[in-house]
């Protein structure tokens, strides 16, 4: 479990092929690692990724195919930076919001503009996270916990200031970049327990079971 507020930048120094599955080394930058051990989580761009090894100035991790499939990271390549941030401990402060580390879609960057000292940009999200994403609610960018300003449709608004600007990856993304989106988890617990026992039928929710629940009328 993480906040979303980003530690450091990182760099991928070695990307390795094995089996359809990948071995990604991160060096960490100014990542502290000496409280890191192996099996320990961190999060790359907001991907939760298991420490395999330890060679000093980073770390290196496997990636499964589905990760690779679900996530921006099979799109990398060498010397690209990623958002780094330690796991959550008891004594953490819980600065952004509870993140899990688990990317749910991957969003494109659709345009990018100056407001005042900071910097506005619009990201479209795949049309089946738009239910999940809420005005003034939590979103996570590649690891980065931020508010949503706006929403219109698919497409949502935030606001990046200096501060978040310097300290992530934001200054590397261009119109038509693809990021790691992660909802937010009270949203998709709250969409499972709505259904209540239609959650263990197959097909889920439908309107029947909506308006069986007294939130629809006829």
């Amino acid at each position: 479990m993480f906040t979303g507020i980003i530690e450091a930048i990182g760099t991928i120094a070695a990307m390795e092929q094995s089996g359809g599955d990948m071995r990604l080394r991160i060096q960490s930058g100014k990542l502290a690692l000496s409280d890191v051990k192996l099996g320990d989580s961190i999060a790359t761009s907001g991907v939760c990724l298991t420490v395999t090894e330890l060679p000093g100035d980073g770390y290196w991790a496997d990636v499964s195919l589905e990760t690779l499939q679900f996530t921006t990271l099979g799109a990398r390549k060498v010397g690209d930076r990623v958002n780094l941030e330690k796991s959550l401990t008891p004594e953490s402060r819980l600065g952004g919001h509870i993140v899990s580390g688990h990317v749910d879609g991957v969003g494109t960057v659709k345009s990018i503009g100056r407001d005042g000292r900071s910097w506005r940009y619009i990201i479209e999200a795949p049309a089946g996270l738009a239910k999940y994403i809420a005005h003034k609610g939590s979103i996570t960018i590649d690891g980065t916990s931020l508010t949503v300003n706006a929403v219109s449709g698919a497409e949502f608004d935030l606001n990046i200031i200096p501060q978040t600007f310097e300290e992530t990856v934001f200054a590397d993304y261009v119109v038509g970049a693809h990021v790691n989106l992660e909802v937010d988890v009270i949203a998709r617990y709250l969409e499972r327990l709505l259904q209540g026992d239609a959650a263990a039928q197959k097909g889920g929710m439908s309107l029947d079971t909506l308006r069986d629940a007294g939130y629809l009328n006829d």
